[in-house]
């Protein structure tokens, strides 16, 4: 029996060490277990060897006696720009062996992990960042004039000395759009929409691309960037939205560094105006409308030829230099947006007028990808992108004001690999027109399957949790819910992906980033998206309000005002990277933040300090009773509910100046969390226990935040649940409030058959209504497809919007039974399924930051059996079905068993009752069938 083998070492929340933006990272690493491992094994001490990658550093080893193996603190001198080290990390600790005693051991060394700092301070950039000279930006903000993309170019040089064996080759660069990067025809990276979408007014990113391989030495070595709108200058915002929000002059910023393997001073070659510029092939490309691209004007010589001297260089232009951004060049931690799969499609079929229709069988955002096919030179290939089919047409209406329609201009030899180059779209069937004659309408005419994949975009994060069961339509919600966090974590977290939107709304993040984490690493890239956040909210006179969009834009018809659910994502989403990550530093980032909110951005009646009850807020958004035109106007008080969440956020904000260490003022927070809650009591609840707006979602919040006095008003309120959910049949009757409350709700008051039976009902509304009907996504609106095939008339309809996916946390927590222990990052794993339904076995898994958790359980009958692998390191807090009280309020008392690490097997006898449970209505009406 040993110690556990050991991760690579990882730094910060950053994607891999590579062009890191800190100059002392804190390190962490992961435990992974072998059936050699000792159980309840424990880390005792780390050493940290760094190797540094120049010869005037040595390799120094650190010793250290700490149990900690996440987020340590770098050990060694603070990183300069540019150095590089090997770092690599072992440890002892102390497990127990067959017989029970105690035995130290060490580990091996990990993996040496590469740490690479980029240009950590303004003066390590000597190029400019430059645009068209003789090429005019547009004047107004139309369509017409959008900005054509840009082919930025420079020829140079390199000698053996220069480019010699050891030698490192970096490009450092960015740009005031979107763009791609090519040395000798060679793609610098496989980064797409890069350098991502930022509030360029307060950070603009660089990334670092090694280009060793790519350079020649003793040649002429070509350099060519190509720059589009992107959302620098692109058309934003919904009912037309606003183009130009950044600026107008796209542009790069690119320097090419070679170092020599003797750690001097490096070569540089940067943009300046020896570059030279044309207009790109591609006539446009925006995020909305999609690309047109002539290949008559394509010449890929340009990419790896020389052309000075040449007919050729008459064509390129002139660069001139531009002002330097006023927002900070940062590195971020987030990976960047990448193609991840590849997807064939599934049939080629013709629209009941006669179009070719591509399905790809799968909701998805990315690209479509056209290959081998031969058209006549000035031939147009259009492809339009859609997410569902309706009356047999593309169903295009809910892209609104966006095209989403790709073109290209055939220059007669065959089109083969083409893909857009700077956009998105969200689809899953593909209209194409112009392959052949217009007239024709047989079938054999058709496109083969093969001339199309579709190629799936996003962030390109680490996957963390796994979930199945038994039941196979849970399992399809699941996989929906995770291809619209895919779909809709392409550079920020946005709310839809297809139509004149694809905005960084804070209400959705904030009730689905309980589940965002679990199911993947999402610590850097939300990490970062908060800094625009804070940027925004701490803006002189604003008062601590953030906007509702993240990056800020004008969006016509929504005023910059205080609104509850939304604005609270200013406390509770860096709350909830903080249970993730175990990382203090993200809440100390944004405590100013949260206090100001609390303390000025609150809209409050004097009288009690809840919010005023004139002001409007968005309350219970998308309740499925909500009119067609109005999402707010749902059935429960919308103040009620801002109120609760009020109660909720106070209550949070104390736990994180209590985890900072700051006793004033948790005292402070905590006292006014007390008063607010009584104040909402005194206002919204009976002594009978009877909730003023009462309706699931009511019901459901005042359960999570703990609302209710006693147990008597738990009993109404589990009572009044009870009835509610049966009255409706099961069906779901919440919005973006009480959506990720109602089935944690009645798990909580012992009603855990309830929330089963509302998890499987199939017909609408219900999280299966969607799969019945081929989701492969989730949907914005509980109906955006009506049962008759036909999309909700409404005009906000997407049917691939995450917000309504927040059900997963109650799959992975509580059907999956593991969640962390609140302030513990995972360390201590919460341990609690709760059977139910036709379910009849569960896993789920989480690849945390101390190593891989993993759950199985199955139901025979009443026999309940379950193996859990805990990772090294840590605990698990186990509570069996058969141990949860029975009386309303909380989840059951634990049964005080903790286990180390290690595989464990548990059994019990559990009945889960009534099954399935009877609908209350007219007594001649049956139940729904499940």
């Amino acid at each position: 029996m040993s110690s556990p083998l050991l991760s690579q070492v990882t730094f910060e929340h950053h994607h891999d060490g590579f062009g890191l933006g800190y100059v002392s990272p804190r390190l962490s690493w992961q435990f992974i277990a072998s059936e050699h491992t000792l159980p309840n094994w424990t880390q005792t001490s780390y050493e940290v060897e760094a190797a540094w990658h120049s010869p005037s550093q040595q390799t120094e080893v650190f010793s250290v006696e700490s149990d900690e193996s996440t987020l340590v603190p770098w050990p060694t001198v603070a990183l300069s720009s540019r150095a590089r080290a090997a770092v690599r990390v072992r440890v002892r600790g102390r497990g127990n062996d067959e017989d029970g005693a105690t035995l130290e051991t060490s580990s091996d060394w990990s993996p040496a992990a590469i740490v690479e700092a980029g240009l950590l301070t303004r003066d390590d950039w000597s190029a400019s960042f430059i645009g068209a000279a003789d090429i005019k930006s547009p004047t107004n903000d139309s369509d017409e004039a959008e900005p054509r993309p840009l082919r930025f170019r420079k020829e140079f040089t390199l000698d053996a000395a220069t480019l010699s064996s050891g030698s490192r080759a970096r490009l450092y660069i960015t740009g005031l759009g979107v763009l791609k990067a090519y040395v000798n025809g060679n793609r610098t990276s496989d980064e797409e929409m890069a350098p991502g979408w930022t509030g360029y007014q307060y950070r603009l990113n660089y990334r670092v691309h090694d280009v060793t391989d790519l350079l020649q030495a003793g040649k002429t070595n070509v350099i060519v960037v190509e720059v589009a709108e992107g959302w620098y200058a692109g058309r934003l915002g919904f009912d037309g939205g606003t183009r130009f929000n950044y600026g107008k002059d796209l542009g790069v910023l690119a320097q090419l560094e070679v170092s020599p393997p003797d750690g001097g001073q490096p070569w540089r070659m940067v943009s300046d105006t020896t570059w030279t510029v044309k207009r790109s092939p591609i006539q446009s490309s925006s995020i909305y409308n999609g690309e047109v691209y002539d290949a008559r004007g394509e010449d890929r010589s340009e990419f790896d030829q020389p052309i000075q001297g040449t007919d050729k260089q008459s064509s390129w232009n002139a660069t001139s230099e531009l002002p330097w951004p006023a927002g900070e060049l940062v590195a971020p931690d987030a990976a960047p947006v990448r193609v991840t799969k590849v997807l064939d499609a599934v049939s080629v079929f013709r629209s009941k007028s006669g179009k070719f229709i591509v399905d790809f069988g799968q909701n998805l955002v990315g690209k479509v990808q056209v290959q081998k096919i031969d058209l006549p030179k000035g031939r147009q290939v259009t492809l339009k992108h859609a997410e569902v089919m309706e009356n047999d047409e593309l169903g295009v209406r809910p892209l609104r004001l966006a095209k989403a329609t790709d073109t290209i201009i055939s220059a007669g030899a065959p089109i083969d690999q083409w893909s857009p180059q700077f956009t998105f779209h969200g689809f899953r069937y593909l209209q194409v027109e112009g392959l052949t004659d217009s007239n024709s309408t047989s079938n054999s005419s058709l496109p083969a399957k093969e001339n199309f994949k579709a190629l799936v975009m996003h962030t390109d994060m680490k996957r963390r949790g796994e979930f199945t069961c038994s039941n196979e339509m849970v399992n399809q919600l699941h996989s929906n819910i995770r291809w619209s966090m895919d779909g809709n974590f392409l550079s920020i977290p946005t709310d839809c992906p297809q139509r004149d939107e694809r905005l960084g709304w804070t209400g959705d993040i904030q009730v689905f980033s309980p589940t965002a984490n679990f199911l993947y690493d999402t610590t850097g890239m939300l990490k970062d998206w908060l800094l625009d956040l804070k940027a925004e909210q701490t803006k002189p006179g604003l008062d601590f309000i953030p906007p509702f969009i993240i990056p800020a834009i004008y969006t016509p018809g929504w005023p910059h005002m205080p609104a509850a659910i939304w604005d609270d994502v200013v406390v509770l989403t860096p709350y909830d990277l903080y249970q993730s990550s175990g990382d203090l530093a993200i809440l100390e980032s944004h405590f100013e933040g949260m206090r100001g909110w609390l303390d000025q951005g609150v809209m409050r009646d004097a009288s009690d300090g809840l919010w005023d009850r004139m002001h409007w807020q968005l309350g219970d958004w998308l309740d499925p009773k909500a009119p067609a035109d109005d999402a707010a106007g749902g059935v429960t008080d919308d103040v009620m509910v801002a109120d609760s969440y009020l109660v909720h956020v106070t209550t949070v904000f104390a736990d994180v100046c209590r985890v900072l260490g700051k006793t004033d003022d948790h005292a402070q927070y905590a006292q006014q969390a007390t008063k607010l809650k009584e104040a909402f009591q005194y206002k919204y609840i009976t002594p009978a226990g009877n909730l003023m707006s009462s309706s699931q979602t009511g019901i459901s919040l005042a359960l999570r935040f703990d609302l209710y006095r006693n147990a008597r008003e738990l009993e109404t309120a589990r009572d009044h649940l009870d009835k509610l959910v049966r009255r409706s049949e099961f069906h779901i009757a919440t919005g973006f409030a009480g959506t990720p409350a109602i089935l944690g709700a009645l798990t909580s008051v012992h009603r855990s058959q309830l929330a089963y039976r509302m998890l499987l009902e199939k017909s609408n509304p219900s999280w299966l209504y969607p799969v019945t009907m081929g989701a492969t996504t989730m949907w914005e609106r509980w109906d955006s497809m009506l049962p008759d095939g036909k999309i909700n008339p409404g005009s906000m309809t997407s049917f691939n919007h995450y917000a309504l996916g927040a059900v997963a946390d109650w799959l992975h927590g509580t059907l999956g039974g593991i969640s962390s222990v609140p302030g513990s990052g995972w360390r201590r794993i919460k341990v609690q399924p709760v059977p139910g339904g036709d379910v009849t076995s569960a896993a789920v898994s989480f690849d945390g930051p101390h190593g891989l958790i993993k759950c199985e359980w199955r139901l025979d009958g009443t026999k309940f059996s379950m193996r859990l692998d805990v990772p090294p390191n840590s605990w698990a807090e186990v509570t069996l079905p058969s141990e949860l009280g029975q009386t309303a309020g909380g989840n059951g008392t634990s049964s005080g068993r903790v286990v180390g690490s290690g595989t464990h097997q548990f059994t019990c006898d559990f009945d889960a009752g009534e099954w399935p449970p009877q609908p209350l209505g007219p007594p001649n009406k049956q139940g729904v069938e499940s």
